[in-house]
């Protein structure tokens, strides 16, 4: 586990969401919640705040493996939310699939563009569930107390 998912993981607690985690390595999600009446499975991103945006990767990269079948494989069909939290601005924010394009990378504006465009932008405020500050260290504490709570 990163701090990207923990840091998703934190924010989605706190406005009342079950978090599962599913077990073992190489599904196409990072959590599947539970609102109590329907799950859905998120994938957790790190965003990075590039000229007022927020961006983050929407695709698998695979082109580190030798000979890959697929060099980039996007979510679309595998899960329902994106997950993404941003250092820069310790915002965390959940993004259904449905409303991002069919691109390599996804992007929430935080602050207006120079331009004062407003056609076609995702503004971050819409989508921001909490705002967590977390360090290497603070994971690690965390997922102490995780495991003396399973434990």
């Amino acid at each position: 586990m990163n701090r990207t998912t923990l840091a998703v993981m934190l924010a989605l607690r706190e406005i009342g969401f079950a978090v599962l985690v599913p077990f073992g390595e190489n599904t196409r999600y990072d959590l599947v919640i539970d609102d109590g009446a329907k799950m859905a499975s998120v994938q957790c991103k790190t965003g990075r705040l590039r000229r007022g945006a927020v961006i983050w990767s929407m695709c698998s990269n695979y082109g580190h493996q030798k000979n890959p079948r697929v060099v980039h494989r996007d979510y679309q069909g595998e899960v329902d939310y994106f997950g993404v939290f941003c250092p820069e601005t310790h915002g965390v924010y959940l993004i259904p699939i449905a409303d991002l394009p069919l691109r390599r990378h996804g992007s929430l504006r935080v602050t207006p563009s120079k331009n004062n465009q407003q056609k076609f932008i995702r503004g971050a405020r819409r989508y921001e569930i909490g705002r967590v500050a977390i360090h290497a260290s603070d994971s690690l504490r965390e997922l102490g107390r995780v495991d003396e709570c399973v434990g």
